[in-house]
């Protein structure tokens, strides 16, 4: 018996086929998405379900499941899509057009909820019952486990790490609120401090960069070549990213936390001020409930097995 497992984006539909031991027997992909009304949408779910069983070697009669996950906000309990807005979905019944079509089981959970189950069940957290993973890219997403499931809160919305407040009144983030986390330590923070390092001292070899090149390596790089105003970047926005860590640690006292987005490709780089930050000032510091901080490892495999695990 397998399980199937959909990591739904707005550029791309992943689908695998994974075994009672969580190992992935095949994939499916389905080029980018154009905007198209969710019924054919959901119909290419299906059909990619049906190619990657086939390239399984697989009947669907062997499928104990299917699972879903979305980006935005997703109603577990009803199987609903809420709201995705990159894929202009307004309560799609995605759960049930499936389940019509295989009449199998169907499960549905939002993208970074897939991600960190995904990483708990076959990663680097296999073996923990409390995990928060983290995604460093556009914005902050992230993912909580507690007692090894998932937890969403009410209507599915909870988790939202990347909009807590950091700052008081600081940076605009895109949800309309001042100050979040994920307007300091998301990938895009990291390319606008990068840029206005720049500006205040064109002595720097990050100037070497065209500011419409700039990336989230950008810094990292020219830092590791002893550049000063590259230095205080690196560190300022590590101490953005190490503070929201403290108030997770804080909050909920995870045995692990992991990292997942381009920047942790610094690996024990980035990692090793992320920890020194978070023992000196988490509550209780080294006596404190201290999780580990690593990367994780499956990528973009992760949300098709969590999705499968639901």
């Amino acid at each position: 018996m397998f399980r199937v497992g959909i990591d739904l984006g707005g550029t791309n539909i992943a689908v695998g086929v994974v075994d009672e031991n969580n190992k992935m027997l095949a994939k499916h992909s389905v080029p980018p998405l154009a905007a198209r009304p969710w019924q054919q949408v959901a119909t290419d779910m299906g059909d990619a379900v049906a190619s990657a069983s086939a390239k399984a070697g697989l009947s669907m009669a062997d499928c104990l499941q299917i699972g879903v996950g979305a980006p935005g906000t997703c109603n577990s309990r009803t199987g609903v899509v809420s709201h995705a807005y990159n894929l202009g979905w307004d309560q799609v019944p995605i759960c049930q057009f499936l389940q019509d079509r295989f009449h199998l089981p169907v499960k549905l959970s939002n993208d970074a909820n897939c991600a960190a189950l995904g990483e708990a069940v076959a990663g680097a957290a296999m073996g923990y019952q409390d995990v928060v993973l983290i995604t460093l890219g556009t914005g902050i997403g992230s993912g909580i486990i507690i007692d090894g499931k998932i937890y969403a809160g009410m209507h599915s919305a909870g988790a939202e790490l990347g909009h807590t407040l950091l700052v008081l009144d600081g940076e605009a983030c895109t949800c309309g609120r001042r100050g979040c986390w994920e307007a300091y330590a998301s990938a895009t923070a990291l390319i606008r401090q990068t840029r206005q390092a720049q500006s205040a001292h064109p002595e720097s070899i990050l100037c070497q960069t065209p500011p419409e090149q700039v990336n989230g390596r950008t810094a990292f790089d020219a830092a590791k070549a002893g550049d000063q105003a590259a230095l205080a970047v690196v560190h300022t926005y590590a101490r953005y990213l190490a503070a929201g860590l403290t108030n997770v640690v804080n909050a909920l006292a995870p045995e692990m936390i992991l990292l997942g987005g381009g920047i942790c490709n610094q690996g024990e780089y980035l990692l090793s001020l992320l920890r020194d930050y978070v023992e000196k000032n988490c509550f209780g510091q080294k006596e404190g409930a201290i999780p580990e901080i690593r990367v994780a490892q499956l990528g973009n495999d992760a949300g098709i097995l969590g999705a499968a695990a639901l």
